[in-house]
């Protein structure tokens, strides 16, 4: 890898790094080209990216980012899973750390804040961005359904009212 190619990698790291919700940093000794792809894939799936750099020039891209405070945890064989969805990275790394005892999770850095590799699993176990719009959605269609319901029920009461009074006059 030539310098040019050395910049440009850092520069487009320092850009992902800037703009991501949430990284990870895991070591993957072991971890054969198949599962590592698999990894790739599921995470480009959820709209996440896994990279694999130079420690060194990793934490060259780190610095002036918010997430600078995970410069630590490069050493050995590290990659890194980074996705603009804050729960997205974190989910499937750890879903693929659970299947592979061979991806060990170091931490990883939610915007500004640090985390360790508990955090990072704490951070997979929360719902993601879109299961929570889902939800919030639902919370605030339910109200407007139950008003519906609710003003609707004392009119097909009279009308069940007038109903039954006209069914007994004609009978009588």
């Amino acid at each position: 890898m030539d310098r040019a190619e050395k910049r440009e990698l850092v520069t487009g790291l320092n850009e992902a790094f800037s703009s991501a919700g949430s990284v990870v940093v895991a070591h993957y000794a072991g971890i054969t080209v198949a599962q590592m792809n698999d990894l790739r894939s599921k995470m480009r799936a959820a709209g996440g990216t896994v990279k694999v750099a130079k420690n060194r020039l990793a934490k060259i891209a780190l610095q002036g980012t918010d997430s600078a405070s995970i410069i630590d945890l490069f050493k050995g064989q590290t990659l890194v899973a980074y996705s603009e969805d804050p729960v997205a990275a974190p989910k499937v790394t750890s879903d693929f750390a659970k299947g592979n005892d061979k991806l060990i999770i170091l931490g990883g850095a939610m915007g500004s804040t640090s985390l360790n590799a508990d955090g990072v699993k704490a951070l997979a176990t929360l719902p993601s961005l879109d299961e929570l719009r889902a939800k919030l959605v639902g919370m605030i269609a339910t109200p407007a359904t139950r008003i519906a319901q609710i003003v609707n029920a004392p009119a097909a009461s009279v009308a069940r009212v007038i109903g039954a009074y006209a069914r007994k006059d004609e009978a009588a």
